[in-house]
């Protein structure tokens, strides 16, 4: 079979792709053979197709092994039948004569053009994963294309990639629109079977710091160091940060001139509080200035990673914050479990514990009395 056009194609297919000929040839041997197998179920030879770049031509061999038993499996040729073909043929050769497949020259087009199809989809996949891949952790713009009833489908980049936005990564009351312009958070790029899928967020932890690091350079150059964060999506967000340079002002720097650093941040989560937590070494420190807006009096380690903090009576409710949120974060953003308590109800429990500690003092038996008398 002789088709010019069609090597010519593969061709330009390489050049603008990336796809080499011989992956191609390789996936049209596998699919050409199948396809001639099934059109031909009778034939029990196995077919071998060579292509010829250079010249322009596809030839089909139908190849036998030659047996000396009493009957011939599939891909088997029996000695006295290999003879009759080529006489110097023995026990254990390959025997291949070549076939020109009659009316295989439609169903060989539809099977060249699948396996190309196919082909181009897995490369742009693989190109896919291999673009995003150093992305993951990353923040970009994107543009909604289709919201379903659950999920949010977002191009990204030059468009060519579409990123998913799973319920779980959407934020609480925010609504997302055909034609809306967001910035969204690469959480993970996987190969999903045929597919390559990038997964994005705006509910992850990382989306907040990686904003703080496009508004406050000081992040972005390493001089303030964002230790940890702690988010419940749509509602409060707590980041830890530290320097190593005593000249600079970590809080203050995300912060920014009249908090438009930090303000710019909010406006970009719809309003989310955020609070700005000074990292410490200590971290019975780091667990008090956690529990920021609140003031506490105390943090006392109970076991490892456990510790007690004590705030004024007029401030529990503040440190708990509302259905215990505030608690809680401040216990993810310090690893720490945390149990706050009330000034009167710590004092309460400490003179509790006084009072089941104090030995009781020992009544004079008769023996101390007689003693005291001798």
């Amino acid at each position: 079979m002789v088709n010019k056009d069609f090597f010519a194609a593969l061709a330009d297919l390489e050049r603008e792709k990336g796809i080499g000929e011989d992956v191609f040839f390789e996936a049209l041997r596998g699919a050409l053979s199948s396809a001639y197998k099934k059109q031909f179920e009778d034939e029990t030879g196995t077919v071998r197709i060579d292509f010829d770049a250079e010249k322009g031509t596809i030839r089909f061999f139908l190849e036998h092994v030659v047996v000396d038993n009493d009957e011939a499996l599939d891909g088997e040729i029996l000695l006295k039948d290999a003879v009759e073909i080529k006489k110097s043929a023995k026990v254990g050769d390959i025997l291949s004569e070549e076939f020109v497949p009659k009316d295989f020259s439609r169903i060989a087009a539809q099977t060249a053009k699948q396996v190309i199809l196919q082909k181009i989809h897995e490369t742009e996949r693989d190109n896919t994963l291999s673009e995003f891949s150093d992305k993951e952790g990353e923040l970009m713009n994107g543009l909604v294309r289709k919201v379903d009833m659950r999920n949010v489908y977002i191009e990204l980049g030059k468009g060519q990639i579409e990123g998913l936005m799973l319920p779980q990564d959407q934020v609480p009351g925010e609504r997302y629109e055909t034609g809306d312009r967001l910035k969204v958070f690469v959480k993970r790029v996987k190969s999903g079977g045929k597919n390559a899928q990038v997964l994005v967020s705006r509910a992850a932890p990382g989306f907040v710091k990686r904003l703080f690091e496009e508004e406050v350079p000081e992040i972005k150059q390493g001089v303030v160091v964002v230790k940890s964060v702690a988010r419940e999506a749509g509602h409060r967000t707590k980041i830890a940060i530290a320097t190593s340079d005593p000249r600079i002002d970590p809080v203050g720097a995300c912060v920014g001139n009249k908090g438009a650093r930090v303000n710019a941040v909010v406006a970009e989560l719809g309003g989310e509080k955020v609070d700005i937590i000074l990292w410490s070494e200590n971290p019975l420190e780091f667990i008090a200035k956690a529990l920021s807006p609140a003031t506490v009096i105390s943090v006392t380690q109970m076991s490892e990673k456990s510790a007690v903090a004590v705030v004024p009576d007029d401030k529990l409710s503040l440190a708990i914050g509302r259905d215990g949120q505030n608690a809680r974060l401040a216990a993810r953003l310090t690893g720490w479990k945390i149990d706050v308590k009330s000034e009167s109800a710590a004092q309460k429990l400490a003179l509790e514990q006084e009072a089941v500690e104090e030995p009781l003092e020992e009544p004079l038996g008769e023996s101390a009395e007689e003693n005291a008398e001798e």
